[in-house]
């Protein structure tokens, strides 16, 4: 690199800093990063709590634009992500994932015609039902250089006419995720925080609009939850209890004696029990790819995934919301067919920031 420079890293949810967390480390050894965290999630207390957890620089501005409506939040994040670039005016603009954040950052950098790298990039759904594939599809057009997480993330986007500046650099959550598991001090104090043995429980995360928005599907997934002996470690999201308590299930679930409910925790502690349970049963696209990851079968309480080598490989299996395949595929016994490393080998952040330096060098003024 000839001089450094300035890049804004835009996040604004917890996966975003996840994905955030090794990369921040390998670019500041180059460039000046400004961290711009629009506040799309946003809790002051477990917010510290995150960044000092994975170790990042608290953000240069938080924009504290709260929850809302998709256009409501949209619209508030370009203009104040918009105020802010223009200030700093960094020589690129990175984006993460595929939330409203995500799309907000990209079409503000776009705008103002500052080069834009989007991590994560070429994931598909195929279902423009979903808030976050429009996010995903429109960060990428608006994106001068692609970073995806797998060899389907290139072939995606061929499809759909991007082939330049478009690399496959394995999906950076892996680069964490492998670090925190091998801790075993770490491992040994979840294990007995919780009295669990390896193996000996499911690991349950919800909190997707789909299942907590829908009635009839938030009763099937507890009705399934009702008729599963296994001990379930549950975190619930505050988006899930707010829906069981809407819908009148919140007394239903809270007497399944299998069932343990806890407050959020952490990125660290959710890893160990990942890495330990028998089963996990999510709706979260990064603990799916996690549980892959750490070699435990995923159940999917979603209709669809984007991560859908993990189901090739046999891994992990779609239920959606339905209350017997639920039950069936906690209890079943799984055998994956075979486990590739078709996400990497935990250097993503590594290869990324060899391509962003070789990229600036070859555009800087």
């Amino acid at each position: 690199m000839k001089k450094m420079m300035k890049i804004a890293s835009i996040i604004g949810a917890r996966p975003q800093l996840i994905k955030l967390a090794p990369l921040s480390k390998e670019l500041r050894k180059y460039h000046k990063e400004i961290i711009i965290h629009t506040g799309q999630h946003y809790d002051k207390k477990m917010s510290g709590l995150f960044f000092k957890e994975l170790d990042i620089p608290q953000p240069d501005y938080n924009l504290e634009v709260g929850s809302g409506s998709h256009g409501y939040q949209t619209g508030e994040m370009i203009t104040r992500i918009e105020k802010v670039l223009i200030k700093e005016k960094p020589d690129l603009a990175i984006v993460y994932g595929d939330t409203n954040s995500t799309l907000s950052g990209a079409l503000a950098a776009a705008k103002l015609n500052i080069k834009t790298a989007h991590v994560e990039a070429g994931l598909r759904e195929f279902d423009k039902s979903i808030p976050e594939e429009i996010n995903k599809i429109v960060s990428d057009h608006t994106s001068d250089i692609l970073f995806c997480p797998s060899g389907l993330g290139v072939k995606n986007l061929a499809k759909e006419g991007i082939t330049t500046k478009v690399y496959n650099v394995g999906d950076i959550t892996l680069d964490l995720a492998k670090r925190i598991s091998t801790n075993t001090n770490l491992e040994k104090s979840i294990l007995k925080k919780y009295n669990l043995k390896k193996r000996d429980f499911c690991y349950m995360t919800m909190h997707r609009e789909k299942n907590t928005g829908q009635k009839k599907r938030l009763s099937n997934i507890v009705s399934a939850l009702e008729n599963i002996s296994k001990t379930i470690i549950f975190p619930m999201h505050p988006r899930t209890a707010k829906a069981l308590k809407k819908y009148k299930l919140w007394g239903r679930i809270n007497q399944i004696k299998s069932l343990k409910i806890v407050p959020p925790i952490g990125y660290q502690e959710s890893i160990m029990l990942i890495k330990n349970a028998g089963k996990t049963i999510t709706d979260s696209g990064g603990v799916i790819k996690e549980s892959y990851f750490l070699k435990t079968p995923a159940v999917i309480i979603d209709d669809t995934t984007e991560w859908t080598e993990t189901i090739e490989d046999g891994w992990n299996i779609i239920a959606g919301a339905d209350k017997n395949k639920i039950i069936k595929y906690v209890n079943k016994a799984v055998k994956p067919k075979r486990h590739r490393e078709v996400y990497g080998n935990g250097k993503s952040a590594q290869k990324i920031i060899r391509i962003l330096n070789n990229y600036l060098s070859e555009n800087q003024g």
